[in-house]
């Protein structure tokens, strides 16, 4: 079993993983660390738990927006060119006056 240390403002928490994961955990808690990091900055000292939810809040506002930006359908597509002119007319529908009396189907 991994395992591993983050400290966030001056405070150690020990956590573990599968073996194998200790990098993605890592990286994850950075990220955990960069949005507590930005919030200190931003507002100043925080208590710890007030600052763990909202970092929490805000890294769920980043994946509510990916899942947004996921859930968008695609571009539609471009109006397609306009068909070159035929080299001779074509021919245009029969009205009923062009059928000699017979009836439109």
């Amino acid at each position: 079993m991994g395992k591993l240390s983050i400290s966030i403002q001056n405070r150690t928490y020990r956590l573990t993983c599968g073996d194998g994961e200790e990098q993605r955990l890592a990286e994850l808690a950075e990220h955990v660390r960069g949005k507590a990091e930005q919030l200190t900055a931003e507002y100043g000292r925080i208590a710890d738990d007030h600052l763990m939810l909202m970092s929490a809040i805000l890294i769920a506002d980043e994946l509510w927006d990916e899942r947004e930006k996921a859930a968008l359908p695609a571009k539609p597509p471009a109006d397609p060119p306009a068909p070159a002119s035929p080299s001779k007319p074509m021919a245009s529908p029969k009205r009923k006056s062009d059928t000699d009396g017979e009836t439109a189907a």
